[in-house]
């Protein structure tokens, strides 16, 4: 079900691409932008994967992965400044205690696998390592190469699905 879904989704956006011809005129600064922006939001979560995903069929898949890697990490910071400052705790405190659970248990591991994996969570995860006191360079160093591997795949599955799709049409 799953994978019928990615394809339809891939075939709509080949069909629509012309429309997101903007994505392309903004290049690799655009994608970051989009990216740093769409991460950097606490309550309204993005599609910052779609981004990934219509970049590396319009660009170089490895660059568009890293470019919205940078961004998307740098954009995390603000769940993480959330905590250190403690006004991100007062919401949703059941999430931020299972949150906080996963990370006395599992440190840094919990991050890396947040970061890597699509899910509504990181943002908390973000808030809990800030008010946890864990240092602002291992917090970026994990995030960057979970987001990373996420980006990698989105920006790589982009590119074959346009190259696919374009020997059909």
């Amino acid at each position: 079900m799953g994978l019928a879904f990615a394809i339809l989704i891939s075939v709509l956006i080949f069909l629509n691409r012309d429309k997101f011809g903007d994505l392309e005129s903004y290049g690799y600064l655009g994608i970051f932008l989009i990216s740093l922006l769409g991460n950097a939001t606490i309550v309204l979560p993005v599609p910052v994967i779609l981004t990934a995903f219509l970049g590396g069929g319009i660009f170089n898949p490895l660059i568009v992965a890293v470019v919205t890697s940078l961004g998307a990490t740098i954009g995390e910071l603000t769940g993480y400044l959330a905590g250190t400052s403690g006004r991100g705790l007062l919401e949703n405190k059941g999430k931020i205690e299972k949150v906080k659970n996963w990370m006395s248990k599992y440190g840094l591991w919990t991050l890396f696998v947040l970061a890597v994996i699509p899910n509504p969570l990181f943002d908390l995860a973000g808030i809990v390592a800030g008010a946890t006191k864990i240092p602002v360079y291992k917090y970026l160093i994990v995030v960057g190469l979970g987001k990373l591997i996420k980006f990698l795949v989105f920006s790589f599955l982009g590119a074959g699905s346009f190259s696919f799709i374009n020997k059909f049409f």
